[in-house]
């Protein structure tokens, strides 16, 4: 085995290793589900923060769609109230470490406390459901995928991302057209919306859900997405 990380590493290099979306040495990986119906799951990534976590969940419940929301540990401590409102709004809570670090190159008692830690802020708001995870910046290399396949949990990518580009990430009616043009059957849409800065990522959010509606798509949430593989 570990021949065979040094030759992969060695053909394609560290950093390609550690941003794949479709590749990690153990354990299981989704950046979209393989299905043939018309569902896709909207995540936010970071978290919660009071300029912009109420006024997203608000837009939410007018579009009338459940998200995945990718918290912060450190961020959930601070504002324990807003991820008790993101519970309260019947939304799916995942794991995005406590310090928001990246997973490369660190102890797996580093890896433990992130996600453990976080794990138990998660519950502490009183989610219920299963906890499944994402790497800040998706950013894993060794010892976070094993940590992972050890405790039978996923690794949760995505397949469409808008903020990536500033030209996009400049406009709510840009990053609306780049989301739907690139949706297709089983996407993971990821989007940064709680921050300050974030506000067109917010005001998107319901010409998005709006759009692929028309389209004849049903959001979902992570948990759910899943249950659709081979579907």
């Amino acid at each position: 085995m570990v021949l065979v990380i040094v030759l992969v590493a060695g053909t394609f290099g560290v950093q390609a290793l550690t941003s794949a979306r479709t590749f990690q040495f153990f354990g299981g990986l989704t950046d979209r589900v393989d299905t043939s119906a018309k569902v896709v799951a909207l995540t936010f990534d970071d978290g919660p923060h009071p300029a912009g976590t109420r006024p997203l969940l608000d837009e939410l419940a007018r579009a009338q769609v459940p998200a995945t929301f990718y918290l912060i540990g450190q961020d959930m401590a601070k504002h324990p109230e807003l991820t008790k409102a993101i519970v309260a709004a019947g939304h799916e809570l995942g794991n995005h470490t406590y310090s928001h670090e990246r997973m490369v190159f660190v102890t797996p008692a580093f890896v433990a406390g992130e996600i453990e830690r976080t794990d138990q802020l998660i519950r502490d708001a009183g989610y219920r459901g299963e906890i499944t995870f994402r790497p800040p910046n998706g950013k894993k290399l060794l010892t976070l995928p094993s940590y992972l396949d050890d405790h039978d949990r996923r690794t949760i990518m995505w397949d469409v991302e808008p903020n990536t580009d500033p030209e996009v990430d400049a406009s709510a009616s840009r990053i609306a057209d780049f989301t739907v043009s690139n949706v297709r059957p089983g996407s993971i849409i990821l989007l940064h919306g709680m921050y300050a800065g974030r506000a067109e990522t917010r005001r998107a959010v319901g010409p998005i859900v709006n759009r692929l509606k028309a389209e004849g798509y049903r959001f979902v949430t992570v948990g759910e997405l899943l249950t659709y593989q081979g579907k």
